[in-house]
C-alpha cells in the first residue's frame, strides 16, 4: 500500500494527511480501531471515523472515496 498512498499524497497535497501505523508494534491502537486485517484503511474528518476497509485499493478509488467526504 505505501506506494500508492504516496501516490494519493502526492495528487491530494495538503489536504490530506496519511499516517501509516504498523498493527504489531502499536497493538494498543490497533485493539482500539478494531483492526482485524491488514492493510485496513480509515479515514477520519474532524477526529471522527467516517469510513473504513479492509484490503488494497487503487489511487483512484481512494481518492474518490476521500473527495466523496470533503466539504
Amino acid at each position: 500500500m505505501s506506494p500508492i498512498l504516496k501516490e494519493v499524497k502526492d495528487a491530494l497535497g495538503e489536504t490530506v494527511s496519511i499516517i501509516k501505523i504498523n498493527a504489531d508494534n502499536n497493538k494498543q491502537l490497533a485493539a482500539k480501531y478494531q483492526v482485524r486485517g491488514v492493510p485496513t484503511l480509515i479515514l477520519f474528518k474532524e477526529g471522527s471515523q467516517v469510513w473504513r476497509e479492509s484490503g488494497v485499493l487503487q489511487k483512484k478509488e481512494l481518492i474518490e472515496i476521500i473527495n466523496s467526504h470533503s466539504n
